[in-house]
C-alpha cells in the first residue's frame, strides 16, 4: 500500500488591517473603561465630601460631631443628681423607679460615681464606679469624661471605660444633658427630684437637634 505523505499546510496569511482593527478596538475599550472608572471614583469622593443638609429650622447638623460644655467646674458638678429621662439601655432594664447619681471628687483627681435605682419590688440596686476627665485640645475643663464600673485592676483596658459627655448644662448647675458621641445613650439629670414638664421637654427638644432619637426616651419612674 503506497504511503501518502502529508503536505505541510502553508502558514496563515497575516492580515495587518484585521490586527490593527483588533488592537484599536481593545485600546478604545481600555480607554473607555478607564475613563468610566475614574468618573465613578470621583463621584464617590464627591459624595464623601458632600455636607449633609441640616434641618430646615436651622438646627445643628443631625450627624455633626457632638460638642461638650466647656469649661465645667467639676466641684460644682459634684453632688446628687436625679435622672428625669433616658434612652433605653441594658444597664437600667431593671430600674422601674427613681434613679440617682452621686458624684464625689477624690484626692487623686478622679471622681467616685454611685448610681442607684429603685427596682420593681421596692428594693434598690447600686453600682459604684470611677470617672475621669478626658483632656480636649483647646478646651480646658471640657465636660468630656469616661466612666468605669469594672474593677480597678482592669482600668488599663480602654474598653472598660465608657463615654460620659456633658452636652448641656445651665449656669446654676441645676439641669444637665449627658450623652455619648455615638448618640446611643442619653440622660436628662436635675438637682430637683422632679423636673417641670416644660423644662424637661426643652432638654429633649435640644437633644433632638443633636441627632438623638428622643422618641424612644423613657421617662424615669414611669
Amino acid at each position: 500500500m503506497p504511503i501518502r505523505k502529508n503536505r505541510a499546510l502553508p502558514p496563515p496569511a497575516f492580515d495587518d488591517h484585521a490586527r490593527s482593527m483588533s488592537i484599536g478596538t481593545l485600546a478604545t475599550a481600555f480607554c473607555i473603561g478607564g475613563t468610566l472608572t475614574l468618573l465613578a471614583m470621583n463621584e464617590v469622593r464627591k459624595k464623601r465630601r458632600r455636607v449633609v443638609a441640616g434641618p430646615a429650622d436651622g438646627a445643628p447638623l443631625m450627624r455633626a460631631p457632638l460638642q461638650v460644655v466647656a469649661p465645667v467646674d467639676i466641684k460644682r458638678y459634684a453632688g446628687l443628681w436625679h435622672e428625669q429621662a433616658r434612652l433605653p439601655n441594658r444597664f437600667q432594664k431593671q430600674c422601674t423607679g427613681p434613679v440617682t447619681a452621686q458624684y464625689t471628687p477624690l484626692a487623686d483627681g478622679s471622681i467616685e460615681v454611685r448610681n442607684r435605682c429603685i427596682l420593681a419590688d421596692g428594693n434598690f440596686e447600686e453600682a459604684i464606679g470611677t470617672a475621669r476627665m478626658v483632656p480636649v485640645a483647646g478646651l480646658p475643663g471640657a465636660g468630656r469624661l469616661e466612666v468605669r464600673f469594672a474593677p480597678s485592676w482592669l482600668s488599663w483596658i480602654p474598653a472598660v471605660w465608657a463615654d460620659y459627655w456633658i452636652l448641656k448644662l445651665d449656669r446654676e448647675y441645676q439641669v444637665a444633658l449627658v450623652g455619648t458621641p455615638n448618640r446611643e445613650y442619653l440622660w436628662v439629670l436635675s438637682r430637683a427630684p422632679v423636673l417641670e414638664a416644660a423644662q424637661l421637654n426643652a432638654e429633649l427638644d435640644y437633644a433632638r437637634t443633636l441627632g438623638f432619637d428622643v422618641d424612644k426616651v423613657v421617662l424615669t419612674g414611669q
